[in-house]
């Protein structure tokens, strides 16, 4: 799959780090403060949004008086040492992307993450200089799924939509990926394998982890 490639993009969290599980932590931290229960659609609502997008979402569905700036600092406080100390990255992904960078391949992130948090959790494992860009979804009009991450990232490295290749972890992602027009192969983390089905219908290739990529 990687003949034609040009450029890869990956998502960050659960494509590159195991971190999905601290966000479903944090969140039900956040409500639980507040005296809320965690609603069972949360994950599925929130999926894809951009940081923004998700704090705005709190504070409309959940009826919250703080203002949107001082929510989304609170999740930053909660979740810093988190991507400063703690969260590790997903098997076999560092020598995935060495093998990249020595095939001449661009890379780059299109997160809905914070850039605050994704250069932290980076530069905690060494590999930020290993992409050309790195793209959030509060630099662009829309979240996943819809495609401007994505194609915001291919602008940025100069190269075709039908010349990248995605790694993503979500449905959102991915379908995200697939409505730019690029080729995307789906990483198994364990807070999306309700939607796994869902995924292989549109994924080019689904992976356990980067050790199964040929």
């Amino acid at each position: 799959m990687l003949d034609s490639i040009k450029a890869v993009i990956f998502d960050l969290d659960g494509t590159i780090i195991d971190s999905m599980w601290i966000w479903e932590k944090l969140d039900r931290e956040f409500l639980q403060k507040r005296g809320i229960d965690v609603p069972n659609d949360l994950n599925k609502d929130i999926e894809g949004m951009s940081f923004t997008e998700t704090v705005v979402y709190f504070k409309n569905r959940f009826k919250l008086n703080e203002d949107v700036e001082d929510i989304k600092s609170e999740f930053i406080k909660m979740a810093y040492d988190y991507y400063k100390n703690k969260i590790e990255l997903k098997e076999g992904v560092r020598e995935f992307i060495e093998f990249l960078k020595s095939k001449n391949i661009k890379l780059g992130i299109g997160t809905s993450n914070l850039k605050e948090l994704v250069v932290e959790v980076l530069k905690r494992h060494d590999i930020i200089d290993y992409f050309d860009t790195i793209r959030t979804s509060c630099e662009v009009k829309r979240g996943k799924p819809f495609p401007d991450i994505f194609l915001k990232v291919a602008q940025d490295l100069k190269v075709e939509p039908k010349d990248c290749l995605v790694f993503e972890d979500t449905y959102a992602g991915v379908l995200a990926a697939k409505r730019a027009g690029m080729k995307v192969i789906a990483v198994s983390d364990e807070l999306s394998l309700p939607n796994k089905e869902e995924i292989c219908q549109i994924a080019d290739k689904y992976v356990e982890n980067y050790l199964d990529i040929a």
